[in-house]
């Protein structure tokens, strides 16, 4: 996690180049939406289809509905004819009654008392809502809070987050896919790797809306698992001395490189032995000593000029008589274009050889992360002339070209031991694809 941290911030100028980019395409034919709180309040509850509103009756109506039900009901439960002229005359009194309320001059005259009647039965409460739904919707609109006031759940009060939110969404169609393959071009991901990755995105995805976060989200999963089968740490064998060719063109990092493995397998247990190849330039020897002094490695050296091939057979010689568990051999930088040099690389391996025809078991190219897709034509090249095992990308951190490792991983396939990130000693780590592909897209960590 804490390399992973170092990752992210320093890999932020390729992270920010494509957080910009995915912005800009999202926000050109997007649509603003409302986020959902953190946590869901309850869902209001499907209204069922519309029911006409009955409006109030006056009394008298009620009285003389209920009056015709009741003729209605009794004509029906008749069973006999005798019985109908009795029931017909006592309704329509009953309905007189009802229909007529005023005051006669029969109701002044004094009348017996009425027997007492017994108390009503207590009616039972209704277990079913009105017919009419009117009063309850009118009373939870003056009870709940106005919408645009609606307080958050617990967890978004706690985190300070509003439930009114908005996200920027676009659907993911054929324009904004051709977008996007440009955007990660632009990233030296590289023509085939970016439409592999678009590809694979649209898989199960096109049609839908989405937000610049999600897009990061499969980017990020694409990307790892292209890189996932390249990340290998360095193999060890059991025979020793293990002889590590550096190789790579000037200025990627080779020294550097070396002095951080030196000083990784050293805080391993592993006793390490360091020979400075690069005969050509003083500077490259003294560089490689403070390494070696910083790590406690010793660095094996021979005059400037003196040849390379030579001094790396004296140094398996050393390093085979000290019982040394590595040997890593630095070389002088050439370009790929050098066929002289290339040449000379071809030599050291030979000599190599003849001490050990197992040698070098590995072969780390050194790649600067800067140089962007001309890495490609430098992985070819040495690969052809010095039989490549194993990469280390370095200078992540001073490039918005970091993309240029997800099409290596995609192109060769060869393994991928480790990235730098800075002149630090922990600046080298071994390369965890889903670290690099959360850091390359920006994406936080909890």
């Amino acid at each position: 996690m804490a390399f992973f941290k170092k990752l992210k911030d320093r890999l932020f100028k390729s992270s920010s180049k494509i957080d910009e980019g995915l912005e800009a395409i999202v926000e050109e034919g997007g649509v603003e939406e409302a986020v959902a709180p953190d946590v869901p309040e309850t869902q209001p509850a499907q209204e069922g289809p519309e029911r006409p509103t009955e409006a109030p009756q006056p009394i008298d109506a009620q009285v003389e509905t209920a009056a015709s039900e009741t003729v209605a009901s009794d004509e029906v439960s008749s069973a006999t004819p005798e019985a109908e002229p009795a029931l017909t005359e006592s309704t329509s009194e009953a309905v007189q009654e009802a229909v007529d309320p005023r005051p006669t001059v029969e109701d002044f005259e004094p009348e017996p008392e009425p027997e007492p009647e017994p108390e009503p039965e207590p009616e039972p409460e209704p277990t079913v809502l009105p017919r009419n739904p009117a009063p309850v919707a009118e009373a939870l609109t003056k009870t709940a809070p106005p919408e645009t006031g609606k307080k958050p759940g617990l967890l978004g009060r706690l985190m300070g987050r509003s439930s009114d939110k908005t996200v920027v969404r676009r659907t993911l169609d054929d324009a904004m896919l051709e977008q996007l393959e440009e955007l990660l071009i632009t990233a030296d991901m590289g023509v085939d790797t970016a439409l592999r990755v678009v590809a694979n995105m649209a898989e199960g995805h096109l049609g839908r809306k989405l937000s610049v976060q999600e897009i990061k989200q499969l980017m990020a999963a694409e990307i790892a698992r292209i890189m996932d089968p390249v990340a290998k740490p360095l193999p060890l064998y059991p025979r020793t001395p293990q002889v590590v060719l550096v190789v790579g063109v000037n200025g990627s990092g080779k020294t550097t490189t070396i002095g951080k493995l030196a000083s990784q397998f050293r805080a391993a247990g592993k006793k390490v032995v360091i020979a400075a190849g690069d005969t050509f330039r003083a500077a490259a020897v003294e560089q490689l000593q403070v390494w070696g002094e910083r790590a406690g490695v010793p660095v094996l050296t021979a005059p400037e000029g003196s040849d390379p091939a030579s001094l790396a057979f004296d140094a398996m010689t050393q390093a085979q008589a000290d019982g040394a568990d590595l040997l890593l051999i630095d070389t002088a930088g050439r370009l790929q274009n050098r066929t002289d040099l290339m040449e000379e690389l071809a030599k050291i391996v030979r000599v190599i050889r003849k001490k050990d025809e197992s040698a070098p078991h590995n072969t780390l190219l050194v790649l600067d992360a800067t140089t962007g897709q001309n890495a490609l034509n430098q992985v070819k090249v040495f690969r052809d002339i010095s039989d490549v095992s194993g990469l280390v990308m370095t200078k992540l951190d001073g490039t918005a070209k970091g993309g240029v490792l997800v099409a290596l991983a995609d192109k060769f396939g060869l393994p991928i031991h480790a990235i730098g990130v800075g002149e630090q000693i922990d600046d080298l780590d071994a390369f965890d694809p889903e670290d690099f592909a959360d850091a390359l897209m920006g994406l936080e960590r909890a």
